[in-house]
């Protein structure tokens, strides 16, 4: 007899939960559990006969909602959420129901199947049951009262009140309007592995200020949140500050669109490379799961990108815990490109760069000869990693900070000297997510980016010579004329123009959605281009999501080539007018910049008026052509097409 999601259990974990399950004979119409009176410890199958199950608990005075029989199971839902959150069921007919203690069972419900099986449910139960969608905002998932400590207690009082609670946290009053935090992993941590006394106060070990979201924050956003900073709790505050409760990885299995993501728990738990690797493979499949049940594509998006840093970050840990003679705390590791920007689809490859302590500088060598076997593991991760050198184990991507900023004032300065104009856009999406999480050096040195106009120029031209269409002529020729690059001939437009309309009004925020919306009002980006360019980026990103998703789950290496033959009339008629739309802006922007210095266009935030913009620009060169013959006259070619690198 098959019962979801026990069938998926391996034969070692399924002979565990037979050991220890108990099966109880229930006479007919004998009440066989109340969940909504007391959570219950274990979940329950039916071996034989029928029960009846109330979802609602203002309907147990009327009929039941539903009825199981043999292979059904319930009160996981209670039991997973530790609270009285029902159902209540009773025999229906004479039944065997079998009762599994919930700790045997949980490897069940944290695999995929486990995940679907969760989100089958809560889709059901909304179905059945009055009142809203459940476990839709954070609110719905806290399960506990709070455990508030004093940044005085010592951590040995700490320790025994998170006993006795059975809490995995405690949050610390440091009476300064924000809370610190501690956790188990915390207190092994500090206490057993550094030696810190347990006579300490609390505040000696407590991160603060502690990852905070608010209860009316969407399930979906605060899991990315988790997930971004990589936390394993989360403590949650109503709207006028108060504590609510904690939420940590687990609790979102019961939101139906996040409930897959249990696999981040697994990534940062894998205890070898190979587990880390067969982990890491099962991702794109999830995130096909949660975009079916109903996650938008951006959010998806995010929680590739933070699941990918989860990878990262294991693959660097497990990799040096090989080679004692080095040590991660020398270096920052930054994200690049995609990865930086938090965009990352499965087709991405990993663009990264090491900052070094200055006294580390003569064993860089050897430390990119291990960064080439962390490259290697992403590899079999199913994360490829940049062809085109943009790796640590490569000399101009593994610098000291020292090297960093004579490099990058260099770039800033004579940005076509060097490869300045490719290193530019790379490092200005840079983002530390292993080691110092403070503001690394080549960030450090672009902070005032908008004050080098040659730099500024440049990234202009990139943002407007490379124009959005469907294809180009040379597509035609070669036959490929039905097929579309989403990424080159879409995407690339827009996250160039958005990074740098950013960039010029000072703007270091990293997505690209969020950087049009910083540069929204500016004198090269009128608000309503803004709006426009981020409803076609989030467009082009659906799209290509899919498209991505359906070559993963047909065996296929996903890529940005979209066949505009085998899509629907209503999405090629979608592709080709917001690919329009975004040649309209930069046809615009190209009218409009030649007015004012590049570097302070985007700085100019009052409304334009786009007609008397334009018809002052006939007859003027664009800032495009301005840039192109400044380079020919300084004997500078131009910069070759970059793909992906300056994406």
């Amino acid at each position: 007899m098959g019962c979801r999601p026990f069938d998926a259990l391996s034969p070692q974990h399924l002979a565990i939960a037979v050991a220890a399950a108990r099966v109880d004979d229930v006479p007919v119409g004998a009440l066989v559990i109340d969940a909504f009176a007391q959570p219950p410890t274990d979940i329950f199958v039916v071996l034989s006969g029928e029960v009846d199950v109330w979802l609602d608990a203002d309907r147990i005075g009327s009929g039941p909602g539903e009825k199981l029989g043999p292979g059904d199971a319930f009160g996981f839902s209670a039991a997973l959420a530790g609270r009285a959150s029902g159902p209540r069921v009773t025999a229906r007919t004479a039944a065997a129901v079998a009762r599994f203690p919930l700790d045997v069972v949980m490897p069940a419900f944290a695999s995929r199947d486990g995940a679907r099986f969760l989100a089958d449910h809560i889709a059901h139960a909304r179905r059945l049951a009055s009142g809203p969608p459940m476990f839709t905002v954070v609110a719905d998932l806290v399960r506990t009262e709070p455990l508030l400590v004093d940044a005085a207690d010592s951590v040995a009082e700490l320790a025994r009140k998170m006993t006795e609670r059975s809490l995995p946290y405690a949050a610390v009053d440091t009476g300064d309007g924000r809370f610190g935090l501690v956790t188990d992993e915390i207190l092994r941590r500090r206490v057993i592995a550094e030696g810190v006394s347990v006579d300490s106060p609390a505040c000696d070990v407590m991160i603060h200020p502690a990852p905070t979201t608010s209860a009316d924050t969407t399930s979906a956003d605060a899991l990315i949140e988790m997930l971004d900073h990589d936390v394993q709790f989360l403590l949650v505050t109503s709207a006028d500050g108060d504590l609510r409760g904690a939420v940590g990885e687990r609790d979102f299995v019961f939101a139906s669109t996040t409930a897959g993501v249990s696999i981040n728990e697994q990534i940062r738990r894998a205890h070898t490379t190979g587990d880390l690797i067969l982990r890491a493979r099962t991702v794109p499949a999830m995130l096909a799961d949660i975009l079916e049940r109903g996650l938008t594509a951006d959010r998806v998006i995010a929680v590739n990108s933070a699941i990918v840093d989860s990878i990262v970050r294991r693959a660097l840990t497990l990799v040096f815990d090989a080679h004692s003679d080095l040590t991660t705390d020398a270096f920052t590791w930054l994200s690049l490109g995609s990865n930086g920007r938090r965009e990352a689809v499965p087709s991405s490859d990993v663009d990264a760069a090491v900052t070094f302590d200055d006294a580390y500088a003569d064993d860089i060598p050897r430390y990119r000869e291990v960064f080439g076997e962390v490259g290697e593991v992403l590899t079999q991760c199913g994360i490829s990693v940049d062809a085109h050198r943009a790796f640590p184990m490569h000399e101009g991507f593994s610098r000291t900070h020292s090297q960093w900023r004579e490099a990058a004032t260099g770039w800033l300065a004579r940005p076509q000297e060097n490869q300045g104009t490719v290193m530019a856009p790379l490092l200005v999406d840079a983002r530390p997510i292993f080691g110092d999480p403070g503001l690394p050096e080549p960030a450090r040195v672009f902070a005032d980016f908008n004050r080098h106009p040659a730099t500024m120029e440049m990234l202009l031209y990139e943002s407007l010579a490379r124009r959005a269409k469907i294809s180009t002529m040379r597509d035609k020729l070669a036959g490929r004329g039905e097929n579309f690059d989403v990424k080159a001939r879409g995407l690339a437009p827009i996250i160039n123009i958005a990074r740098w309309s950013a960039l010029g009004v000072g703007s270091t925020e990293l997505q690209t959605t969020d950087r049009l919306r910083a540069a929204a009002g500016s004198r090269l980006l009128p608000q309503r281009d803004a709006t426009r360019l981020i409803e076609a980026f989030e467009t082009l990103q659906f799209l290509r999501l899919e498209h991505q998703l359906r070559q993963v789950e047909a065996g296929r290496t996903p890529d940005d080539i979209l066949d505009l033959d085998e899509m629907s009339t209503i999405d090629q008629s979608v592709v080709d007018g917001t690919v329009r739309e975004i040649a309209a802006i930069q046809k615009r922007m190209d009218r409009v910049a030649h007015m004012h210095p590049a570097q302070l266009l985007a700085a100019q935030r009052q409304p334009v008026d786009s007609e008397s913009d334009s018809s002052r620009a006939k007859g003027t060169k664009s800032p495009a052509r301005v840039a192109k013959d400044l380079a020919a006259s300084a004997g500078i070619r131009k910069p070759a097409k970059r793909g992906r690198r300056s994406q």
